[in-house]
């Protein structure tokens, strides 16, 4: 049920394999094993991209509520034993992960030897989704999310700013509001990525959809295609600071709602295992103690 969820989600074997640490002929296999025993097929593999059958979906939404349950049993009954081990999977969006946790994950898997750690990269909107409906037991997501399933604290917020070549006529700008940037060619995250929807909605209220251009995960690669003239970006301040391109000139913004605000999430009212309680303790303590030093 696992590599039949893991498919599902990504819509791929091979994607799925790769998040599992398992080879493709074995998640190929176990899913059509259980294909074969329900005399059903779950999953359409005729297109580009693997999607649900009708029973598919109705397998899908069971399973899922079956390992979910499984899994807080076995929680619980590690809790029972006051081991200090346990399971868990949290969810960080690629910028996000290697500028705040590298140094974090190190040190609970020298503290904590006996808990099973991974890591998932997703968009910070697909990691709020897998939160809320129970496939990620906790991750980080930016900007707002539904606080009426999710409980959060917050560990950094940092203006976006633009960038813009040293050419372009935004460049002289002392700052600039999204309204300045109408006739713009966009260079922006995909749509997965929370910051992605936070920009294009500042755009829609300011009257105009935005022209995007190029599209990338990778934020230096972002910012070089800037200094080539391809188009502008929005980003963090603190992130493109680092890329240093001299042909790229930083402009603040005066809209102080495009801010990328990092928050830990995890669901309301849900059980969380010895892992992901001591996965909130440990982070929330360590990432105050960062940027109180910084």
């Amino acid at each position: 049920m696992h590599y039949f969820l893991e498919v599902a989600i990504q819509k791929s074997f091979t994607k799925a394999a790769h998040h599992l640490y398992v080879t493709q002929p074995t998640i190929s296999k176990m899913v059509k094993d259980i294909e074969d025993e329900l005399g059903m097929i779950l999953l359409d593999r005729s297109g580009k991209e693997v999607e649900l059958t009708d029973a598919g979906r109705i397998v899908f939404e069971q399973s899922r509520k079956i390992v979910r349950s499984f899994d807080h049993l076995s929680d619980e009954l590690t809790d029972l034993t006051n081991a200090r081990r346990g399971k868990l999977t949290v969810g960080l969006p690629p910028m996000i992960g290697v500028h705040f946790f590298p140094t974090i994950l190190g040190k609970l898997r020298v503290d904590y030897p006996g808990i099973d750690l991974h890591i998932v990269e997703y968009g910070a909107k697909k990691v709020a989704d897998c939160v809320s409906e129970g496939s990620l037991e906790i991750g980080v997501t930016v900007g707002p999310f539904d606080r009426r399933t999710m409980d959060s604290f917050v560990f950094y917020n940092d203006p976006l700013c633009l960038a813009v070549h040293e050419s372009s006529l935004l460049a002289s700008k002392k700052s600039a509001r999204i309204q300045d940037l109408r006739a713009e060619s966009f260079i922006l995250f995909p749509e997965e990525f929370a910051l992605r929807g936070m920009i294009t909605k500042s755009c829609e209220h300011a009257g105009f959809q935005p022209r995007i251009v190029f599209e990338s995960s990778q934020w230096d690669f972002m910012i070089k295609l800037v200094s080539e003239g391809f188009g502008i970006t929005l980003l963090p301040m603190s992130i493109v600071k680092k890329a240093k391109v001299q042909s790229v000139t930083l402009i603040p913004l005066k809209d102080e709602s495009l801010s990328w605000r990092l928050s830990m999430v995890w669901k309301k009212n849900h059980y969380l295992s010895f892992a992901a309680r001591t996965w909130i303790s440990e982070t929330q303590k360590a990432l105050s103690l960062k940027w109180k030093k910084g």
